[in-house]
């Protein structure tokens, strides 16, 4: 999934989120404390140690290493360092390579070395033949130096299993206010040092060293959903150094640094960036599209758009009351919110849960994947927002963002308004962090892409984040699902391929389609103007 990441989804991880926003499982393998060694190993001008990756679901790409400072303010050797982890695709033409291309997969907490393998094939072919696409896990997240909170993943494992997706109710508020609470002092005892230096600001001065390590004169990127955050903070803190950056399901700059003030914010983060009604507004969509389409189509269809919506709130309404097994009202909320993102499968599996649901039966859930799990990860995407995205900081605010939310929302606001809850008594705030402006001259133009029913980053965003760029062109999505890239348009990738070969932008108020829409009977193309 795009944009916050696969812990923003269920808050078994809170993304995008991310995450809030992301598109990829969090993962992390590598020990939290920043080294002190000597300067950095393979930063500016020093190229990349590339070796084949050894992952099974990693098999063709090539991955690196490389340590970057822990805070770039007056960094000298002997100052405590970090370690990057690095992956990428070569490019597949034979001599028709011009450079590289690097790749956020949303978040905050979304990890580039699972992300990148997971949505390579989204990328238009033109883009993958000319290019080396290259990810990375940002600085606090996945394999790169970590915060963990936890000893080890039993650990974590048991903890988030005892917090549900929100809470309903008196007991369960107070329960899930001091699970965050202690979550917040367990990561302050362990990793006090790298919670204040793992900021989209930091991020960003690490992907310009990145940018530098690959010999790249001026960047090329694709970021989605939370990456569109960290797009506009690098357009903005190395204006030169722009090339080409495409911006995917957007994060408006000013709602997420709260227009810079210094005041405590009156609503939460993902309420500024009004989340909730993106999510609304694509459940409806669904609702509407399932409700259209037969019952092959889409199994939890009523025969009309206002026979299934009516029949949704009834099943909400049950579970409310009365949980069905393990599937209770606040799981189920959180599942169908996270199987918006992407429409092809996920409308459909989420049309078959809820329909098994309705029938009383247990709905399918996906086995977990062979081995031994890895690190949840689910404080990472907390570290970066919380430290530095203003949220209220009285925990009973929450229960009052809860009713704004569900009243403007439905049920899919409890979620968004519960979201940032633990931000309220996180411990640590950002040493660097970027606020504004956000208008500064680019060397190149940017592309903005959005689509018109994103549940995460909804179209509002989009026009606010071309708006607030000081050179941005806004090219609009007419679908479904949070991310082009995640929800795959071939107008779009055509776009993106003359963008990013000849600096190409679309003409003002350009459209899109996606290519195949929700619940369609056959794969029909669909092309914009």
């Amino acid at each position: 999934m795009s944009g916050l990441t696969r812990s923003w989804l269920r808050r078994g991880v809170v993304c995008a989120a991310g995450a809030v926003l992301v598109s990829s499982v969090v993962t992390g393998t590598v020990a939290a404390e920043p080294s002190r060694g000597g300067p950095p190993v393979g930063g500016p001008g020093s190229a990349l140690d590339w070796q084949p990756c050894t992952g099974d679901a990693q098999q063709g790409f090539d991955c690196a290493t490389t340590q970057v400072p822990l805070d770039y303010s007056g960094f000298r050797a002997g100052r405590p360092t970090l370690e990057l982890a690095v992956i990428r695709a070569r490019a597949t033409g034979p001599g028709r390579r011009i450079g590289s291309l690097f790749f956020n997969p949303g978040g905050p907490g979304g990890a580039g070395t699972v992300g990148l393998p997971a949505q390579y094939e989204k990328f238009p072919e033109e883009l993958r033949q000319r290019f080396d696409i290259v990810s990375w896990d940002p600085r606090g997240i996945g394999e790169s130096t970590a915060v963990r909170c936890f000893t080890d993943t039993e650990e974590a494992e048991n903890w988030i299993a005892d917090v549900p997706p929100f809470p309903v109710g008196r007991q369960q508020r107070k329960e899930f206010i001091a699970a965050y609470a202690d979550l917040g002092r367990r990561c302050e005892q362990r990793v006090p040092e790298l919670l204040r230096h793992v900021s989209t600001a930091d991020t960003a001065r690490d992907l310009d060293w990145l940018r530098r390590a690959v010999g790249e004169k001026q960047l090329r990127y694709w970021g989605v959903s939370y990456g569109t955050f960290l797009g506009a903070t690098y357009a903005n803190l190395f204006p030169s150094k722009v090339g080409r950056l495409v911006l995917d399901g957007n994060v408006g700059p000013r709602a997420w640094a709260n227009n810079g003030s210094r005041q405590e914010p009156r609503l939460s983060t993902f309420l500024r960036l009004e989340s909730d009604l993106g999510s609304a507004a694509t459940l409806g969509q669904f609702l509407d599209l399932c409700g259209r389409a037969s019952a092959s189509r889409c199994a939890f269809s009523a025969d009309s758009p206002a026979k299934t919506r009516a029949k949704f709130d009834e099943l909400m309404r049950r579970l409310a009351q009365r949980p069905q097994g393990a599937w209770t009202y606040a799981k189920t909320v959180s599942e169908v919110r996270g199987g918006l993102y992407t429409v092809h499968p996920g409308w459909t599996d989420t049309a078959d849960t809820l329909q098994a649901l309705w029938e009383g039966r247990t709905p399918e859930e996906p086995e977990a994947p062979p081995g031994h799990p890895s690190y949840p990860g689910f404080e990472q995407p907390l570290a970066v927002l919380c430290a530095e995205s203003p949220n209220p900081r009285d925990p009973q605010r929450y229960a009052e963002l809860d009713r704004f939310s569900a009243k403007r929302a439905g049920d899919l606001g409890h979620w968004w308004a519960w979201a940032n809850e633990p931000c309220s008594t996180w411990p640590a705030t950002a040493a660097d962090k970027y606020l504004g402006p956000w208008n500064r001259p680019t060397a190149h133009p940017i592309l903005v892409v959005n689509p018109t029913y994103d549940p995460a980053t909804p179209y509002q965003d989009g026009e606010a984040m071309a708006r607030e760029l000081a050179d941005a062109r806004l090219l609009t999505l007419k679908g479904y699902g949070h991310t082009a890239l995640d929800n795959p348009s071939s107008c779009v990738g055509r776009h993106a391929v003359r963008y990013f070969l000849g600096g190409a932008l679309p003409p003002a108020g350009a459209t899109c389609e996606q290519d195949t829409p929700p619940f369609a009977a056959t794969a029909a193309a669909h092309t914009g103007r």
